[in-house]
C-alpha cells in the first residue's frame, strides 16, 4: 500500500512539469516556423520563415511618355492590390508663322499640364480603367497678326486695305479650363511585382476641358478699296461685327476640342 502511495505521488508531480515543459515548447516554435526549425537544422540556430514573403507593394516606378499632351514623365506609387497611384506633368511648346487672307501671323502653342489618376487593374496585370483628372491645364494657343499698310485683308468675307498711316494689328488666343475630369485605359502593370523592371506603357482616353475661350481682336484702322473713308477698326460698326464673326467661327472650331484626347506611349522603370 506504501509502495502505490509513493507512486501516485511521483505520477502527481511530474504530469505538471511535463505540461508545462510542452507548453514552454509550444510558445518558443510557434506554427508559422519551418519545419527545419521546428525540427532542429543541426546548427543550433532555429531560423523562422513567414508564410508569405510576397511583397505587397513592389516598389516604385519613374517613367517617361510622349503623347498628344506634349512629352513628360510619371511617377507611380501601388496603394493596394490591384490599384496604383499615378501622377506626371508634361511640357511642350512649339512656334508657328503664316499667312492667310492678307494676314501675316505668329502662332505659339504651349502644353502645359500636370495629372494625376488611380489605376485599378481588374486581372491584377495588362489591362487597367484610370479615372483621374488635369489638376493643371495650361494648354494655349497665342497669336499675332499684322498686315501692312497698303495691303488687302478679309474679315468674314469683306476686303478691307490696311490703312498706311495706322497699320492693322491683331491678337488672338485660345484658352483652356485650368482643371478637368479624365478617364483612360491602358496597357501595362508597371508594378506587377513580376520581376520585369521595364515596361512600355501605352494609355488613351479623353480629358473632359469644356469649351475653350477664343479671344481676337484687332487694332489699327481699315479703308475701302480705293483708299477712302479710312477710320479706327475700333469705330468702325461694320469692321467690328466681322471682326465678332471671325471669332465666332475659331470658337466653333475650338469647341470640338471640349473632349480632349489623351494618346500616349511610355517607357517606365521599377525600382
Amino acid at each position: 500500500m506504501h509502495r502505490i502511495s509513493l507512486t501516485l505521488v511521483a505520477l502527481s508531480l511530474a504530469l505538471p512539469a511535463a505540461f508545462a515543459q510542452q507548453s514552454s515548447s509550444s510558445l518558443i516554435s510557434p506554427s508559422y516556423l519551418s519545419n527545419d526549425s521546428a525540427a532542429g537544422n543541426g546548427s543550433g540556430v532555429s531560423r523562422s520563415t513567414p508564410a508569405s514573403q510576397t511583397r505587397a507593394f513592389p516598389g516604385i516606378d519613374v517613367g517617361a511618355k510622349i503623347g498628344l499632351l506634349g512629352p513628360g514623365f510619371e511617377v507611380a506609387v501601388p496603394v493596394a492590390p490591384h490599384f496604383n497611384v499615378r501622377g506626371g506633368a508634361n511640357f511642350f511648346s512649339y512656334d508657328y508663322s503664316g499667312a492667310t487672307n492678307g494676314v501675316n501671323y505668329t502662332a505659339t502653342l504651349r502644353m502645359r499640364s500636370v495629372g494625376a489618376s488611380l489605376d485599378w487593374y481588374p486581372w491584377a496585370h495588362g489591362f487597367r480603367i484610370s479615372p483621374g483628372a488635369l489638376l493643371y491645364n495650361g494648354n494655349r494657343v497665342l497669336g499675332n497678326a499684322g498686315i501692312p499698310g497698303g495691303d488687302d485683308f478679309t474679315l468674314n468675307g469683306t476686303s478691307y486695305v490696311s490703312d498706311p498711316a495706322d497699320p492693322v494689328h491683331g491678337t488672338g488666343s485660345l484658352v483652356f479650363r485650368k482643371a478637368a475630369p479624365a478617364l483612360t485605359v491602358g496597357w501595362g502593370n508597371r508594378l506587377s511585382g513580376e520581376g520585369r523592371h521595364v515596361s512600355f506603357p501605352f494609355e488613351a482616353g479623353f480629358a473632359y476641358v469644356g469649351d475653350p475661350t477664343v479671344d481676337l481682336t484687332f487694332t489699327g484702322s481699315v479703308c475701302d478699296a480705293g483708299m477712302q473713308g479710312c477710320q479706327s477698326i475700333a469705330n468702325d460698326p461694320s469692321a467690328q461685327a466681322n471682326v465678332a464673326a471671325e471669332r465666332q467661327k475659331f470658337q466653333k472650331d475650338a469647341n470640338y476640342a471640349r473632349f480632349y484626347p489623351i494618346l500616349s506611349q511610355g517607357f517606365a522603370v521599377r525600382f
